[in-house]
């Protein structure tokens, strides 16, 4: 739909009129810049049909003007956004453990990393309408990304997350202290941690269940989850089956300490042994913490006015160049008639 910001500017387009009605007339100049070729420049004054030309050209630059200073813009289809008051902060442990090659994507060994960057980014792009935060942690703990609609940027910054950037420990409580303290900044009827390790807290200075009691006291309810396997192979001497044995990769794995973290905050606590039970964890807090349904509607809106203001400095250009260049052309016409008889009578004397 086109409209007008601001129709009443077009009460101003008879101002030219008025203002040669209102003010006083100039006198005219006792003296005058002197031009040589001034008898070839083009005479407007007994030409009605150019006065009427360069009068209405005039009359349209204003309108033009005038137009553009009215603000036209065009609203497009309206588009319904779904909006939510959830804050939804999601901590990946980067420590060095994170390596582990015990997990099994698309038919192939892979790191805990890589499974989680694939499970977790496909959770994040789902929750549309929640504000979405990225908190990585190792032996320090740090926010990547802040409280954000743009899913896309906390699954980039989630994927360009790499092994050891905080160090090689686990600081569980650090990394549930600073989702606290970021997700209180904002007010929110639902706040909500899903933390993800596959070890137990070797660093930091906030221990994991001192952390889960200010995460209850902040009403933040914490989402808890293990992932490693629980049996895998090691290769033995040079990688050769001789003397391949079976080992247990998440045996540092606090799920006590994780469950009553859970426990204390109102969350629960999840063991993924592989990425398919990762992602059945993800499909299940999408379904304990539904994304809200509240929608809002908006239209877009795009300004028109640069047209109308091009259009106008354009046959202003035009309009001030046309006589510069007439005048050009006169002179180059009136130095070409004075040679022409100075060569005939050089041919006479001849």
């Amino acid at each position: 739909m086109f409209e007008f910001g601001f129709p009443w500017v077009f009460l101003l387009l008879p101002l030219p009129l008025i203002a040669r009605w209102l003010l006083p007339r100039s006198e005219p100049l006792s003296s005058a810049l002197k031009v040589p070729y001034y008898q070839q420049l083009p005479r407007s004054k007994g030409s009605s049909a150019g006065n009427r030309i360069n009068l209405a050209l005039l009359w349209l630059i204003w309108g033009l003007l005038v137009v553009a200073a009215a603000r036209p813009q065009w609203f497009g289809e309206p588009i319904t956004q779904t909006s939510s008051a959830r804050d939804l902060l999601i901590a990946v442990d980067i420590s060095g453990s994170m390596e582990t090659p015990d997990m099994i994507l698309n038919g192939n060994p892979a790191m805990r990393i890589t499974a989680v960057k694939d499970v977790v980014g496909d959770f994040v792009l789902r929750r549309k309408g929640d504000r979405l935060g990225l908190v990585l942690f190792g032996t320090r703990a740090y926010l990547q990304a802040p409280l954000t609609f743009d899913r896309e940027t906390v699954d980039t910054l989630l994927n360009e997350a790499q092994i050891g950037f905080a160090g090689q420990g686990t600081a569980i409580g650090d990394a549930i202290g600073l989702s606290v303290k970021r997700l209180t900044q904002r007010p929110a009827e639902q706040r909500v941690l899903i933390l993800l390790t596959d070890g137990a807290n070797t660093a930091g200075e906030v221990t994991p269940l001192k952390a889960a009691e200010l995460a209850k006291q902040a009403g933040v309810t914490v989402y808890t989850i293990g992932v490693g396997a629980e049996e895998m192979v090691q290769p033995g001497v040079l990688g050769s089956r001789f003397g391949a044995r079976r080992v247990n990769p998440s045996r540092d794995l606090d799920s006590k300490t994780l469950q009553a973290i859970a426990d204390k905050t109102g969350g629960q606590y999840f063991r993924a042994h592989n990425p398919q039970e990762l992602t059945n964890i993800y499909t299940e807090l999408d379904r304990l913490e539904p994304v809200e349904q509240d929608a809002e509607t908006y239209r877009p809106l795009k300004s028109l006015y640069v047209w109308p203001l091009a259009a106008a400095l354009l046959l202003a250009a035009l309009w001030g160049l046309v006589p510069l260049a007439l005048g050009w052309f006169a002179t180059r016409s009136s130095q070409a008639t004075t040679r022409t008889p100075q060569a005939e009578q050089g041919g006479q004397t001849l």
